[in-house]
């Protein structure tokens, strides 16, 4: 086989389809790829067709409107999607040509190269449908993530007889995004009262979850234990047994009223202690720092237990308050101390008054989940 002859057949066997036409677009040779292809015979298109004539509709306007003038004037075109019309089909395909100089001295021609994507395009397809299924299953989640959470956070604390509750709840970012914070305040016994606040590790239906095991745990472990640490103790066996690899931080608090007087309870586990404001004095961390409720077994809880006066306030608070951030700069244990010292009403305009502090900290959109509970003894109850 000669030089020329395998030049020959290499171009007629080549991997896509080539076409050869003059500069109106009237095809001047074919290679048998592109017959193959298409389903045309040699002799219905070559000096018979315009390589336009055998585009869809859409695909010879777009070849007059595009094709044709960037062919002019750039002297070549690179990877334009067509569809080539056939007897019986449209076959996707892009579209590669260049102007070139007659070797034999004549009119110039255009060389095409023709590329079949149906395979192409059908990934693409099957890509597209994934990425719609799963946007589809995000948005699933992200509902139920959200329907779980409303189950799991009170719309407003109950009525505490002797005693002001208050709470606050903001998402992070935007709020689309379920994170594990969670509080809850439920009645034991007659003046009997348990208060707790939370954080999850984690965000979206696995932490909430946790979340709602976390909260009938203590709950459930609650009405049996009056010990505090008791119960963390209980929440730890059950998180380790859960196999969840999720630990979270508690913090909670057992008060009780006697002759009109409050005493509290409390136990901390991994959590932000809480913040008591008594007369004059100004806020003070109260309780004893713990370790990561369902991270390690055979963890040793001390509660620690104080009374509460008339006009006492405890505030209790996730880490999102402190830990927020404006640049560089953290909210900090400082501020929100300064915040609470600053504060004379009641316990609900506290909560309202650190959750638009740390909201304004942060320009309004803040970097993790915020959760205040707070607690005040009336004046001369």
């Amino acid at each position: 086989m000669t030089a020329a002859d395998e030049a020959s057949l290499l171009y007629q066997r080549a991997a896509c389809g080539l076409l050869s036409t003059t500069l109106d677009g009237e095809i001047a040779q074919v290679n048998d790829t592109f017959l193959a292809w298409t389903g045309w015979a040699r002799e219905e298109l070559v000096g018979r067709r315009l390589f336009s004539e055998l585009l869809s509709p859409g695909g010879r306007i777009y070849h007059e409107t595009h094709f044709a003038p960037m062919l002019r004037v750039d002297g070549e075109v690179r990877e334009m999607a067509f569809e080539i019309a056939t007897a019986t089909t449209r076959i996707p395909v892009l579209v590669n040509a260049v102007r070139e100089q007659s070797p034999t001295g004549g009119p110039p021609v255009v060389q095409l190269a023709v590329f079949g994507v149906a395979e192409r395009r059908e990934y693409e397809r099957e890509l597209r449908r994934e990425r719609d299924r799963a946007e589809a299953s995000e948005v699933r989640a992200r509902a139920l993530a959200q329907t779980l959470q409303q189950t799991l956070i009170p719309p407003s604390p109950p009525l505490v007889p002797g005693l002001e509750v208050a709470a606050v709840y903001r998402p992070a970012g935007t709020g689309e995004e379920v994170g594990g914070d969670l509080y809850d305040v439920f009645q034991v016994a007659d003046d009997d009262w348990v208060v707790v606040l939370g954080d999850v590790c984690g965000k979206g239906v696995q932490a909430a979850v946790v979340t709602a095991l976390v909260r009938y745990t203590i709950r459930a472990s609650s009405v049996l234990a009056p010990d505090p640490a008791r119960v963390l103790a209980d929440l730890d066996t059950v998180l380790l047994a859960h196999g969840s690899e999720r630990f979270c931080t508690v913090v909670l608090l057992r008060l009780r009223r006697h002759e009109g007087a409050w005493t509290v309870r409390m136990v901390v586990g991994g959590h932000p202690l809480p913040l008591l404001k008594s007369g004059d004095d100004p806020p003070t961390p109260v309780g004893t720092p713990g370790v990561l409720v369902g991270a390690f077994p055979d963890v040793e809880r001390t509660s620690t237990e104080l009374a509460l006066l008339p006009g006492d306030q405890v505030l209790l608070y996730t880490d999102g308050v402190t830990e927020g951030r404006r640049g560089r700069v953290m909210y900090d244990d400082d501020r929100l101390a300064a915040t609470v010292a600053s504060h004379t009403g009641d316990a609900a305009s506290l909560t309202e008054t650190v959750l638009a502090d740390v909201l304004e900290f942060q320009g309004g959109l803040p970097r993790d989940d915020i959760a205040l509970v707070a607690l005040r003894v009336p004046d001369g109850d």
